[in-house]
């Protein structure tokens, strides 16, 4: 009997067929719940994404939430320190070119170390890094303030942990960023990026006010400051055992760390859009940002404010970059990043230039809220660009280069300065905004020029 047959058999055997079931009800789509850091465990990575996340949204997956808490941590204390530090530094020595030692110490050290940093966050678990990191600032904080404690202290001492803070955030900064190319989907990275750089913002305005007041208030002021960024960078380490390792994606190539060192410099040489990303990122802030090093001198001699208005027109710059933070995280992927990038940059070198022809305080803090605005929606563009174009494995060193531009700014401060000194620091200040001006608009041709031979790359 054929096997047709013994179905039809079968089927009249067992009664007539059920009927079909009913379909099941097409299932939910999924929606990710963050998880909770918790210490001791690790925080999975956040899949990516096609749906571009908010601010708040940003804030509640949990590995950048860890993150962001460590940056906040870590950025308080050394904020609150560098006052501190500097007071100490006067105190000790009585001399202004003591305080231009400790930042020329940190900012070689910081020059030499930071290449070296974005290779550690390529070849090493990035939490590996971070940790280390944190750990380095809290030697540094520590040894100080027990010093000071002990009545120990001298001036080499504050030298030997600014070179050690250097070391630190050489890295810490190239790990940090590379690490959110791992906990945030790709298309909330401007998003995300803003938010460590607004966190950043804050502590700038929130350590020199909070150091200020204790070394004011109390006669153990300045050691109380030292071991509170100690304990801030203590919880700062223990916030990281939350994350989850951060390894590199690509297999170990077998390079020494100069190989790898090479490597990423050619790696940023040959590709069309990394290269000149870098540079113009690298020259803006060597150019623009020194403006910070001559805030006292434009709040006494420009404006005659002294000591106060320093406070005031320092924090205007700050609330000017949280502000833009702010907006950015809001706008997210729905502005062209690259018209952020070369407008801010240019507004950025205006604001500058407009600082030096300030007539008065008042105008001089609505140029300074530009300034910071305009600064921050730059780093944001800049950053989370370079972390879409690069492939993963060479995001610490990338990171890692425009790093460097942090370091030659503290070295810059002191030619600038010189040249404020012989022509006038209005003049200086002007001539350090048509710089910057020049740089964004050598990135916007070069950049229009690729774009008109391969039109699809364009980041707009």
């Amino acid at each position: 009997m054929s096997g047709d047959a013994v179905g039809r058999v079968d089927a009249q055997r067992d009664g007539p067929a059920p009927e079909p079931a009913a379909p099941e009800p097409a299932a939910l789509p999924e929606v990710a719940v963050p998880a909770v850091p918790v210490p001791g465990e690790t925080v999975p990575p956040l899949p990516p994404a096609t749906t571009s996340l908010g601010a708040m949204g940003i804030l509640r997956v949990g590995g950048f939430l860890v993150l962001y808490l460590n940056s906040a941590a870590v950025f308080l204390g050394v904020m609150a320190q560098a006052i501190a530090r500097g007071w100490l530094a006067f105190e000790l020595t009585g001399s202004n070119a003591a305080l231009g030692g400790i930042l020329l110490a940190f900012g070689v050290a910081l020059l030499l170390a930071t290449p070296w940093g974005g290779v550690a966050a390529d070849r090493l678990p990035k939490r590996l890094v971070l940790q280390l990191s944190v750990l380095l600032l809290a030697v540094s904080s520590a040894w100080i303030g027990l010093a000071v404690v002990f009545d120990v202290i001298a001036y080499w001492m504050l030298l030997g942990a600014s070179v050690l803070q250097a070391v630190g955030f050489a890295l810490f900064g190239p790990a940090r960023m590379a690490f959110l190319a791992e906990l945030v989907p790709r298309t909330a990275m401007p998003q995300a990026v803003g938010l460590l750089l607004v966190n950043a913002e804050v502590s700038r305005v929130l350590g020199p006010a909070l150091a200020g007041v204790v070394i004011g208030a109390v006669a153990w002021g300045i050691e109380a400051i030292f071991l509170f960024s100690a304990a801030l960078a203590v919880v700062g380490v223990l916030l990281t055992t939350a994350l989850p390792p951060g390894r590199r994606v690509a297999e170990a190539s077998g390079r020494s760390p100069l190989g790898e060192l090479a490597d990423g410099l050619h790696y940023v040489r040959r590709h069309p859009e990394l290269g000149p990303l870098v540079c113009c990122g690298i020259g803006v802030t060597m150019l623009g940002m020194p403006y910070l090093a001559f805030m006292p001198t434009i709040s006494s001699d420009l404006f005659g404010l002294g000591s106060v208005g320093y406070g005031i027109l320092s924090a205007t710059s700050a609330v000017g970059g949280v502000a833009a933070g702010l907006v950015l995280g809001r706008s997210g992927a729905r502005v062209g990043r690259t018209r952020v990038f070369v407008g801010a940059g240019a507004v950025f070198g205006l604001a500058v230039c407009l600082l030096a022809i300030a007539p008065n305080a008042y105008v001089a803090v609505v140029v300074l809220l530009a300034v910071g605005a305009a600064m921050l929606a730059f780093q944001t563009s800049n950053q989370s660009q370079l972390l879409d174009l690069a492939d993963s494995e060479y995001h610490g060193r990338v990171q890692g280069l425009v790093m460097l531009s942090f370091g030659a700014f503290g070295i810059a401060a002191l030619p600038l300065g010189l040249l404020a000194d012989a022509v006038g620091l209005r003049w200086t200040l002007a001539g350090m905004g048509a710089g910057v001006i020049a740089v964004v608009a050598g990135y916007a041709v070069v950049h229009r020029r690729r774009t008109a031979r391969n039109p699809s790359r364009d980041l707009d």
